[in-house]
């Protein structure tokens, strides 16, 4: 018997988008995650970014147990999260022209590295700016995006191009415009956004497949596992040691 609930509908929306995005998406997940470890393998670095909301899934592959260690944050100052005062700070400086490329100017990113940019409508400046200049220096870039966004909505960046426009591979979320899935007659706006749980899980199918194909090669992937595991910390320890060069959350 179906739950028509609004956390029933919710879970149905959510799910679907996840059948979708495994179904639609395979090929996709596949380039990406064979492009991460072609990255690692190559003796790269690995880095992710995603400004405001999207920044969540950016966050939930670093530094994570299961997860590769070689995964590190690209901050923009008051961009990532919503942490800055006024929260909507950060929605201003997204639409801000020249600070990715600054960031990227002063960051580690080095030619043979890979860039992870995640962004819901991917028309603002900062993460086509990110995905233009950082493959400009020889970084190699996969984008996590709502497809839909570039037919129905207007570039903010001076190309007028979307993030979709500048990447090696890109992972469509299939998120619907304005990020809510449900609508009530008793409820004046749409609500209820599912591009958190998709984009995450998109993310996590990525690096599950990075984490096999580097197996399928002969290479031991570089895996964190849980501090609260007996043995994690010192597991970790090894792995922080044998690649501290390809690491920068830690020193």
């Amino acid at each position: 018997m179906s739950d028509r609930t609004p956390a029933g509908q919710f879970f149905d929306a959510a799910i679907t988008l996840l059948q979708r995005v495994r179904d639609e998406e395979a090929d996709s997940v596949r380039a990406a995650g064979t492009l991460l470890a072609d990255t690692v393998a190559d003796g790269g670095r690995l880095f992710a970014f995603g400004a405001g909301h999207s920044s969540l899934a950016a966050q939930d592959v670093v530094y994570r147990a299961g997860g590769l260690a070689l995964m590190n944050l690209l901050t923009v100052p008051g961009v990532v999260g919503v942490d800055v005062m006024p929260a909507t700070l950060g929605s201003a400086l997204e639409r801000v022209d020249g600070l990715a490329s600054v960031v990227l100017e002063t960051s580690p990113l080095r030619s043979g590295d890979a860039l992870v940019i995640i962004s819901l409508s991917g028309r603002n400046a900062l993460p086509v700016e990110m995905a233009m200049k950082a493959r400009s220096l020889g970084v190699r870039v996969i984008g996590v995006t709502s497809v839909a966004y570039a037919s129905e909505t207007t570039s903010r960046h001076a190309s007028g191009t979307y993030l979709k426009d500048h990447c090696d591979v890109v992972l469509d979320s299939k998120i619907a415009i304005g990020d809510a899935e449900l609508t009530l007659d008793t409820i004046p706006a749409p609500f209820a956004p599912a591009s958190t749980v998709v984009t995450a899980a998109l993310l996590q199918a990525v690096m599950a497949t990075a984490a096999a194909t580097l197996a399928e090669r002969g290479i031991e992937p570089p895996l964190l596992r849980s501090g609260n595991v007996d043995g994690g910390h010192e597991w970790n320890g090894r792995v922080f040691e044998e690649y501290r060069d390809r690491i920068f959350y830690q020193y």
